[in-house]
């Protein structure tokens, strides 16, 4: 059987050779140059004969380098060692604040006790509890709560049928005891495939509970050495409660001591993680479609064999950037406002805030670490999960480039072989093209954001400015816009001030709208370009992206990037919100507890409040609460229940809906009412910041 893989693209595989050298955690690699005019296309490859899979990765989650020289596949569990003393970099808290952190790329393992985290063991917890070793243990401490629990996280859910526990098999306890007889007297074990919603709620030791799937409640134990056989299941989080028995209660101590816990697994991963360091290029690239070799396997009899039916799938996500690193790093001054500081001040001269039992993070003040930001500016977001090779990326030019890859499976036995991956580049067609959409009547509306009515023809205005710094950027003479829908072109206009001229040709279709020019646009003939058009918006947050390349080539189109194109606009956007004229007359009066949310766990601004009013509703209608990142993708969406007239409110935890921390950054929060048969939608921006 061959590999999963596309058909062969248009480029010359030849020339994936390449040259790595490591600086910093940027990978840089050298890159074909263009001659103005060539229409050229070249790949970057990883793996198989490219960039090698180890050693290039910044993150990875049992991942196998090892079986299949040059590829990477999921590592295949076995009982053969307990899965906790097999993972490294244990976290101590339940939200790592490590720069960089990134939910389930790391495990982690928390104890709620007298407050929600015991900051003072939590170097204990790490080494001595998941360390492998069974002569290492935590001293029994004084008995001062009812309630305790542990919570262990994996990373990714894994094929279990077994946790366990047991004692020191040697040593004494402080009044004289034989630690391998300290057992715990009575017990809770629960387990949950993904983060379970309690978790994204729970305060304090009074907000115990279990997760998902109850495995055990043992309410009286005589073993010191504990293992508990369930059903062969995907487990992730793994929960332990410790529950007081009288005899405990009575001895004033906490009666048991553990010397290791124990996981095991056998099988393939649900998914294996993948992320590369940062990848840099000789030069600013265009990007084109992403190619990979893939094979599906399976075990049979301890075998591992070609299995075109195995339930296997590649997950890939990438990133663009035009500096070498994504972030920007604050520190605080005097005042307690930020200011940007260079990364290497950041880790190496400033101070974490310090942070207490309790959760309470030290005010800042000089010397300490701010805000770490998403650098917008420099950088795309992560794209949407690519599962088809031969996608195009949907990235701007860039110099710099990042890779996630996620190996999914949905079978114990089977599992996806990577073999390489390899993108499409070529050569700028100009240093930078932006662009801004606006309506036609409405150039500078209100907060910048484009609004029309869902489902009406609306015409727009398209500004385009290009920018060239070098005469190797070889211009371009076509403009394709995506709008969604079928679009009805109006008139093109060029020059300062705009002038409308004739297009050569225009090819209109049900997914947007392709202008070809009657001259070419180059570095020494760069005019402004305007293209009036209309059309009807059917989502909710729809972006007209764009792109310009050169018919006359087969250069690699160059995507069109938000800007500030023109004075007469004020948009700086391709974004288009529908909305509905409805909305001033069923919500007002809304407020937002703070413009903010910081959901760090201190207590302070960690969720949102959103308070309202409704008008002129009979009866009551559901309401849901979403998160949009700027591009218009929803990272986040709440069934807040039905409302009636009257003020009301919804609060945000400021994670997105499985309960992961969302990245710090500049979102819309927007409420929808359902109401007759329309829904009404009101758009307000928010920062997250840690």
């Amino acid at each position: 059987m061959r590999p999963l893989i596309c058909p062969a693209p248009i480029f010359d595989l030849r020339k994936d050779t390449m040259r790595v050298s490591s600086w910093f955690w940027v990978i840089s690699f050298p890159f074909v140059t263009f001659a103005p005019g060539e229409a050229e296309i070249s790949v970057w490859k990883l793996g198989g004969s490219g960039l090698a899979w180890s050693g290039n990765d910044t993150v990875q989650v049992l991942v196998d380098f090892e079986t299949a020289p040059g590829a990477i596949q999921p590592l295949y569990l076995t009982k053969e060692q307990n899965l906790f003393a097999r993972l490294s970099n244990w976290s101590p808290i339940k939200e790592p604040r490590e720069l960089g952190y990134v939910d389930g790329t790391r495990p982690r393992i928390w104890v709620a006790a007298d407050g929600f985290f015991w900051f003072q063991r939590a170097g204990i917890l790490v080494n001595l509890w998941v360390d492998g070793d069974s002569t290492t243990y935590v001293p029994p401490g004084s008995l001062s709560s009812d309630s305790e629990w542990y919570t262990i996280d994996v990373g990714v859910p894994v094929p279990v049928d077994q946790f366990g526990f047991f004692t020191p098999p040697r040593g004494l306890t402080s009044d004289g005891r034989l630690l391998s007889e300290d057992i715990y007297d009575a017990f809770e074990i629960s387990v949950s495939e993904e983060t379970d919603p309690v978790m994204t709620t729970e305060k304090l030791d009074g907000d115990y509970h279990p997760l998902e799937t109850l495995i055990v409640r043992r309410p009286q134990n005589f073993d010191a050495h504990v293992r508990i056989d369930f059903p062969k299941q995907y487990v992730r989080f793994v929960r332990f409660k410790r529950i007081i028995t009288e005899r405990t209660r009575g001895s004033g101590v906490r009666l048991g001591t553990i010397g290791d816990f124990e996981l095991w697994a056998k099988g393939v991963p649900k998914r294996a993680l993948y992320t590369t360091k940062v990848l840099e290029l000789d030069q600013e690239v265009n990007f084109g479609r992403v190619f990979w070799a893939a094979t599906p396997m399976r075990l049979v009899d301890g075998q591992a064999v070609e299995a075109p039916d195995a339930r296997v799938s590649v997950r890939v996500e990438m990133r663009s950037g035009r500096d070498a690193d994504p972030n920007v790093y604050h520190e605080f001054t005097d005042s307690g406002e930020e200011v940007v500081v260079s990364r290497e001040r950041f880790e190496r001269e400033l101070k974490p805030p310090d942070i207490d039992r309790t959760s309470v993070i030290q005010e800042g003040k000089p010397g300490l670490r701010a805000r770490v930001a998403y650098d917008t500016d420099n950088w795309t977001f992560w794209s949407f999960p690519i599962v088809e090779p031969g996608t195009q990326i949907p990235l701007e030019r860039g110099r710099h480039l990042q890779l996630k890859l996620t190996l999914e499976s949905q079978s114990f036995d089977d599992f996806m072989r990577l073999d390489s991956l390899w993108i499409e580049v070529s050569s700028l067609l100009a240093q930078r093209v932006a662009g801004e959409v606006a309506r036609l009547d409405e150039p500078l509306p209100a907060g910048g954001l484009t609004r029309v009515e869902l489902g009406e023809t609306t015409d727009f205005s398209y500004d385009i400015k290009a920018d060239f710094e070098s005469a190797v950027q070889g211009g371009f003479d076509a403009v394709r816009i995506r709008t969604g829908s079928r679009p009805r072109f109006s008139s093109l206009k060029m020059g300062t001030p705009l002038l409308q001229v004739e297009a050569a040709r225009v090819e209109e279709d049900d997914e947007g709208l392709t202008v070809f020019l009657s001259e070419r646009i180059t570095r020494s003939n760069s005019p402004p370009l305007r293209l009036v058009f209309a059309t009807e918006v059917f989502v909710f947050a729809n972006t007209f992206a764009g792109e310009v390349f050169n018919s006359g080539s087969d250069d690699l189109p160059q995507r069109i990037e938000v800007g500030d194109v023109s004075r007469a606009v004020s948009t700086n956007s391709l974004k288009v919100w529908g909305a509905s004229d409805r909305v001033e007359q069923v919500i007002g009066d809304l407020r937002f507890s703070s413009g903010v949310i910081t959901p760090n766990g201190d207590g302070i601004n960690d969720e949102l409040r959103v308070e309202y009013s409704l008008f002129r509703l009979p009866e009551a209608v559901p309401v849901e609460l979403s998160i949009y990142r700027l591009d218009g993708t929803r990272v986040a969406h709440f069934d807040v229940g039905r409302q009636g007239a009257g003020l009301q409110q919804a609060t945000w935890n400021g994670r997105s809906a499985d309960g992961r921390r969302l990245a710090p950054g500049l979102y819309l929060l927007g409420l929808s009412f359902k109401a007759e048969f329309e829904t009404i939608r009101y758009l307000r921006p928010l920062s997250v910041t840690y």
